[in-house]
């Protein structure tokens, strides 16, 4: 069993102030204590699920400890950069859901190329130039609560969710949530290739305005809100966090859309200056090893989303469409283009007043 420690700071979602360090969310060690190697991850993905992968490469290398950080995305890219420029120590390995972060370092010099038999078998479309890996398999899907949205009502595409929000006074104004792209770089990600993929996402803003939909900072508080009934739906969330969160409740339903169903695949990088990337190439083999993706299967970040849901009837691989790990997404961090959407998001949606909470994407 590892040892671990553990760190929650109370932070708000709302975002720290431009001077402020960057903190990590949380922290715990994999592995034995007194393990001669010991490699830092600093990563977006939530301790609870990342954790018994990381269980399961330190019982296969008992020599190497995992020391853990948990960031927002937001928070990871910007000391990974400064880190980046200033040639200062860094993590031995960076993953990120704001995978168009991650191209953004790569593209900036800041990766050290990694190949092996196991990253030269990866399809073109997770494996950008040997320095970065798409290492998870996850659906952005709608969760509703089927308490409060009756089943001839339940959204099953785009479509579906603007007839749901377009009637005027309807019972949904005010209770369907989605990320806050201002403070989470995965809600911006999606957001943003939704607005390139959908001919239905300037209807699909409307609707969001009229109905005063919420922007909200985080997948587990937007996903738990729609558990207690504070909100009936939510769009765009990962379908790795809601469905561990239907596990604990039956009320939750995740629906991938029929219409298209976005894929993300978590990017994964060494440093360029990573003190230890021989262990971090090991690390990075096994997440993309069959083990690797067994461990990642069974807390949902690997998978087949056209298994998302019964409700996704019809869902086929006709209607997945991944996000690519190349360079195209930089087009979303272009700073006028980046400007000009957090206007149009700040313009459509309200935001809820929030306490303090650790946030993860």
């Amino acid at each position: 069993m590892a040892g671990w420690r553990m760190l929650l700071p109370l932070i708000s979602c709302l975002a720290a102030p431009a001077l402020a360090q960057p903190v990590p969310e949380a922290t715990q060690d994999y592995g034995r204590s007194d393990a001669p190697f010991a490699i830092l991850v600093r990563s977006t993905t939530d301790i609870a699920l990342f954790g018994p992968v990381l269980d399961g490469f330190v019982a296969a290398n008992p020599d190497i400890r995992v020391d853990y950080e948990q960031w927002g995305s937001n928070d990871l890219y910007a000391v990974s950069l400064a880190e980046c420029r200033s040639g200062a120590e860094t993590a031995d390995l960076l993953i990120s859901s704001a995978v168009d972060h991650q191209v953004k370092l790569v593209n900036d010099g800041c990766a050290r190329s990694h190949s092996s038999p196991l990253t030269e078998a990866l399809p073109a479309e997770a494996n950008w130039r040997d320095e970065l890996f798409g290492i998870t398999q996850e659906p952005a899907v709608m969760v509703y609560n089927s308490d409060l949205v009756p089943a001839q009502e339940a959204p099953r595409t785009r479509f579906d969710l603007i007839d749901l929000l377009r009637p005027e006074g309807s019972r949904y104004e005010g209770k369907v949530a989605t990320y806050d792209i201002e403070e989470s770089g995965l809600g911006y990600l999606f957001a943003f290739v939704d607005a390139q993929q959908a001919t239905t996402f300037g209807s699909l803003i409307e609707a969001f305005a009229r109905s005063r939909a919420v922007s909200t900072c985080c997948s587990a508080e937007i996903i738990d809100g729609v558990a207690s009934g504070q909100y009936v739906l939510a769009y765009n969330v990962l379908g790795s966090y809601a469905l561990d969160r239907a596990e604990q409740a039956d009320n939750l339903v995740v629906v991938a859309p029929q219409d298209y169903t976005l894929v993300l695949s978590r990017g994964a990088m060494i440093p360029r200056n990573a003190p230890n990337p021989v262990s971090a190439g090991l690390l990075l083999d096994f997440l993309v090893s069959d083990q690797g993706r067994r461990a990642m299967a069974a807390e949902h970040l690997y998978g087949d989303a056209t298994a998302v849901a019964p409700d996704s009837l019809g869902q086929n691989e006709a209607v997945l469409r991944p996000i690519p790990l190349s360079p195209v997404l930089l087009v979303g961090l272009d700073r006028q283009k980046r400007a000009h959407f957090l206007a149009l998001w700040r313009d459509t949606f309200a935001r809820p007043q929030r306490g303090a909470t650790t946030p993860s994407e």
